[in-house]
């Protein structure tokens, strides 16, 4: 007996089957398994389950319904349009059909195919393309599968004793354009002692990024024993991989996609880094030496040497809220003389740095050094600013530090309009007043 006989078997007997005693229904099923050759649990299971309906024939398979002419035309305009997912290709072939026309010579009936594809039908034409350009598409300088999975992923709390272990990321400084090549800042913060150290690179090679990690690792005062990176091709290649190794480094890095995973270096990207040079586009080798003497100098003693800050110690759930607490506010001086593991040579050298240094000079000399920075800008592919201008009400409130509030379009970038306001205060979020006054 067949499939089909079983089922029309089934269907024959389903109804007499529930209709039948207890005794009756088991010489049905004694009889139906021997029938079928079915095993008497299985059959239990057809006999006690949803009636048997008719079959549906099977469906004939659909035509060709996309021409190789129209398959043609959405490949040529994926590739032109940059190789968009299928969602916007689909909204991107009704604006283009005009240029379409003119250059393929399309005739009304691929045309009109065009017009009807779906999202997924260009997925499933486009997917032979997609495997044979992926790695060109999405940058060749991308490390492989194998080298990611050698790299361990670290995603629980951070909770170490000693200083040495790292967060790193890379804040770029491209402008409106991220075209070309243009400067980058290596951002490198501690996690146990909250020390940070900069350096800027031209571009985003993996030997510039190895070698300013390397002068970092020179000038801190302990020695660098774990560096955490997110998954960008800068920071997992084989050749920071083989410097780790070759110094003792453990490498790690977070998740793709998952920012959290690097939260304090996202912080200090903030603070160290966006507020104090800004959106501007910096991509010329005089600039980054200038970044560079302001990063290895005074930017370096006066953010870890004269400003404090907090640690989170625990979070603490209060009914619906949670209450963060946070230890006392030192410098990262004061931690890292905590540390019996820093470099007491070094730790020396800082401490009578700090006795010697005036901050309120100093503030003024990374000043003066911030704004011929910003001369050196390329002022073409910057983000133009609004020029400030106070906020219009009828109160003439002002806000907590007395001074009427401020409006502009960056308001966390540096000024430099006409007045003589510094641009180290954008530090401190109260655009009127300076760093230093």
């Amino acid at each position: 007996m067949g499939n089909k006989g079983r089922w029309e078997y089934l269907r024959a007997i389903y109804e007499r089957y529930h209709r039948a005693e207890r005794k009756s229904k088991n010489v049905i099923l004694s009889e139906f398994c021997a029938n079928t050759g079915y095993h008497r649990k299985y059959a239990i299971r057809l006999l006690n389950g949803p009636r048997p309906e008719k079959r549906r024939p099977v469906p004939r398979p659909r035509g060709v319904s996309y021409s190789p002419e129209a398959v043609a035309v959405v490949r040529a305009v994926w590739e032109a349009a940059g190789y968009p997912w299928s969602v916007r290709l689909r909204a991107v072939l009704p604006g283009w059909m005009p240029w379409i026309r003119k250059r393929f010579g399309v005739s009304p009936a691929v045309e009109k195919q065009l017009l009807q594809i779906s999202p997924r039908q260009i997925d499933r034409r486009l997917q032979a393309q997609k495997t044979q350009r992926k790695r060109r598409i999405y940058g060749r300088t991308k490390p492989g599968y194998l080298l990611k999975h050698q790299i361990p992923v670290k995603t629980d709390r951070w909770d170490v004793q000693i200083p040495g272990f790292t967060e790193v990321d890379l804040v770029s400084h491209s402008g409106n354009s991220a075209s070309g090549e243009f400067a980058h800042t290596l951002n490198v913060t501690d996690i146990h002692t909250t020390w940070t150290e900069s350096r800027a690179v031209l571009g985003r090679g993996e030997q510039a990024v190895q070698q300013a990690l390397n002068r970092i690792a020179e000038v801190l005062p302990f020695r660098l024993r774990g560096v955490d990176s997110d998954n960008g091709s800068e920071f997992i290649n084989w050749h920071l991989k083989g410097w780790c190794e070759q110094q003792k480094i453990q490498l790690t890095r977070g998740r793709p996609y998952k920012k959290d995973d690097n939260a304090h270096i996202e912080q200090k990207n903030w603070t160290h880094v966006r507020k104090l040079l800004g959106w501007e586009r910096y991509d010329r080798h005089e600039v980054v030496e200038a970044i560079n003497d302001l990063y290895s100098c005074e930017l370096r003693l006066w953010l870890n040497l004269f400003l404090p800050s907090v640690k989170l110690l625990k979070k603490v759930r209060v009914g619906s809220k949670v209450r963060r607490v946070y230890d006392g506010p030192r410098t990262p001086l004061e931690r890292v003389k905590a540390c019996p593991e820093a470099n007491a040579e070094r730790v020396a050298w800082l401490e009578e740095q700090r006795k010697r240094l005036d901050p309120f000079q100093l503030a003024r000399i990374i000043d003066r050094k911030l704004e011929r920075i910003y001369r050196m800008a390329n002022r073409r592919l910057s983000p133009k600013a609004m020029p400030e201008t106070p906020v219009q009400g009828g109160t003439g409130r002002e806000n907590g530090c007395g001074k009427v509030e401020i409006k502009t379009r960056f308001p966390l970038s540096h000024s430099h309009g006409g007045d003589d306001s510094r641009v180290t205060f954008q530090m401190s979020r109260r655009p009127t007043l300076r760093l230093h006054s």
